[in-house]
């Protein structure tokens, strides 16, 4: 370009067309935007209509002072509130809010499209061999199923998503550093209960442990579970109630490890069955039950309880409403006695045999 006399480069007749990037273009064409560039500064201010007051409204009295969040999902969570809250403000002193207006106006709009528009940018490392993908000089883990395969990955702004085909196998919050990790413990739980050995000194437990994923109530499980079962079967049981996280709530998981506790049954079969009576909230009555509000109601709820406390007569067996078992513990004499004529027979063979 050449320059002008005062060194400057000469200034440039202004148009409304810019060169976009792929993934701009992309989003206007999946929403059907037509883009109108406006100049800038003053000189182009009357072609923005009412967009920059309006945007600066929403600054003073949302942003100011900046609102601190955890992260960006908790952050879009309160703009979703503020935005629901200015579907009933009027603007000035108009009559009607702005969300009876925007609902005359939608009919005249576009469709949306059936699906979401994905921002981020499209990857397909490979899988190594330790259940990991590479993204930017990060490794995030993915489930061990995956190992060896080519996944899709979108790089967002602020998280990593994983697809199998199109269904979504796993998702991370975005790590800046390079070289840093991402390890989720559920992503390994079909490997360990192969090897429980390995899930004490395992990266993807202690990972589990600083995020707090793995709570106390885990810890006292297995610890527990251990004591029991061994260190191998009852490592084995805490794998079978971390599953359990894929199809129920954590809430009702940790009180269905509560309930197993406290009556000594420490398996994952009982957790699962405390943590859906958790989940389907029975009332004190009994399902079905009509009792109106602030009427006395006997508790008479059922729960699952060791045979050995009960046969020991727990205050848990007790509470639970179970008889005494009175029943003698079984003995196997009889299998013993059966056991020493079947040798002595054998003998007595063996020597006419010999004979």
């Amino acid at each position: 370009n050449r320059l002008s006399l005062s060194g400057c480069p000469p200034p440039r007749k202004f148009d409304h067309h810019r060169q976009r990037q792929p993934s701009l273009s992309s989003e206007f064409r999946e929403y059907g935007f037509d883009a109108f560039y406006c100049q800038p500064g003053i000189a182009g201010a009357h072609e923005k209509g009412g967009v920059e007051g309006e945007v600066g409204w929403f600054r003073r009295n949302r942003l100011s002072p900046m609102p601190v969040a955890e992260c960006l999902g908790e952050l879009n969570d309160r703009i979703r509130e503020w935005e629901a809250w200015d579907d009933r403000r009027r603007i000035n002193d108009r009559i009607r809010t702005i969300g009876q207006d925007f609902t005359d106006e939608q009919p005249f709009l576009a469709p949306l499209p059936g699906e979401v528009f994905d921002p981020g940018l499209v990857l397909t490392p490979r899988v190594d061999r330790s259940s990991m993908i590479t993204v930017r000089m990060v490794k995030y883990s993915v489930p061990a199923r995956l190992i060896g395969r080519r996944v899709r990955v979108s790089l967002r702004a602020s998280e990593v998503v994983v697809f199998d085909g199109r269904a979504v196998a796993a998702r991370h919050q975005r790590i800046v550093a390079k070289n840093g990790q991402s390890v989720q413990l559920d992503h390994y739980l079909e490997v360990l209960k192969a090897k429980p050995g390995a899930l004490p000194g395992s990266t993807a437990l202690a990972r589990a442990r600083e995020s707090g994923a793995f709570t106390s109530a885990h810890e006292a499980f297995w610890a527990a579970s251990r004591r029991v079962n061994g260190d191998a079967d009852g490592t084995r049981e805490l794998i079978d109630v971390l599953l359990l996280h894929r199809s129920m709530d954590p809430g009702d998981i940790q009180a269905g490890i509560a309930a197993a506790l406290g009556v000594g049954a420490v398996g994952a079969d009982v957790v699962a069955v405390e943590a859906r009576r958790h989940a389907s909230n029975i009332p004190a009555g009994g399902p079905g039950s009509d009792s109106h509000p602030g009427a006395h109601v006997e508790v008479n709820v059922q729960r699952v309880v060791s045979l050995t406390q009960r046969r020991l007569m727990d205050p848990a067996a007790v509470i639970a409403g179970l008889p005494p078992d009175t029943r003698p513990m079984p003995s196997i004499s009889a299998y013993d006695e059966l056991l020493a004529k079947r040798t002595h027979t054998e003998g007595t063979v063996s020597k006419e045999n010999i004979s």
